[in-house]
């Protein structure tokens, strides 16, 4: 019975569109949040590469551990940016795949058919495969395979560690490059400006560390969950 209603009532194209547009439009949001997140992310990071870089300052015994620490969140911050980047273009992709589905459903209006588009299904396949989009995707996908404008369904997700496939062999060259865009031009001028102060005594050092460890912590907590 079913099949012979799906002979003489096609699912509706104005129905289909809107959905199809509805499921872009969240993943688009969500792209959006995710982006400003890691935007907070890199300013917190930012700042604790400042805090540590005056420690060292301050206290000259800390130095060594201050300089090591100013690495590590140099590390995280091309790992925040590599990912913001990417999620960037993630959303220039979906923007694209919108305009381009709206364009297949013109066309089937005005010509009566719908012809299946290979550059749709090549971005939607590169989409689905993007852990943060992974399930509306598959969703959108299915509609879109509904409307003809794609043929078959798309792949897996990628696992992260292809995600982020060369960052280890890029880290170290790219680590001097972030420190000295954050900290050039500001520790002048925190010298410049600095009284004479108390020595810095090792407890409140220690508690500090703690505090930095337990932040990195948290930033890295942040970034796999954006990635889920």
């Amino acid at each position: 019975m079913e099949s012979i209603k799906s002979i003489f009532w096609k699912p509706d194209p104005a129905v289909q569109m809107r959905k199809c547009n509805q499921l872009i439009k969240s993943n688009v949001r969500k792209l959006d949040r995710d982006i400003a997140q890691l935007r907070l992310i890199e300013t917190k990071t930012k700042n604790l590469i400042l805090q540590a870089s005056r420690r060292g300052q301050r206290n000259p015994s800390q130095a060594k551990q201050a300089a090591s620490e100013t690495r590590i969140f140099a590390r995280e911050m091309i790992r925040i940016r590599k990912q913001s980047a990417r999620l960037a273009t993630s959303k220039a992709q979906l923007q694209s795949v919108a305009m381009q589905v709206n364009e297949a459903f013109s066309v089937r209006r005005i010509e009566g058919s719908i012809r299946a588009s290979t550059g749709i299904m090549k971005d939607v396949n590169s989409l689905v495969r993007l852990p943060e989009l992974t399930g509306t995707m598959r969703e959108l996908s299915q509609e879109l395979v509904k409307a003809g404008i794609i043929e078959e369904m798309v792949g897996d997700s990628l696992p992260d560690d292809q995600l982020m496939e060369g960052e280890d062999e890029e880290a170290e060259s790219e680590v001097d490059k972030v420190l000295g865009e954050v900290l050039q031009g500001r520790l002048s001028k925190v010298e410049a400006g600095k009284v004479a102060e108390e020595p810095v005594r090792e407890e409140p050092a220690e508690e500090e560390d703690e505090d930095q460890e337990q932040m990195l912590d948290q930033m890295r907590g942040r970034l796999e969950a954006l990635k889920s």
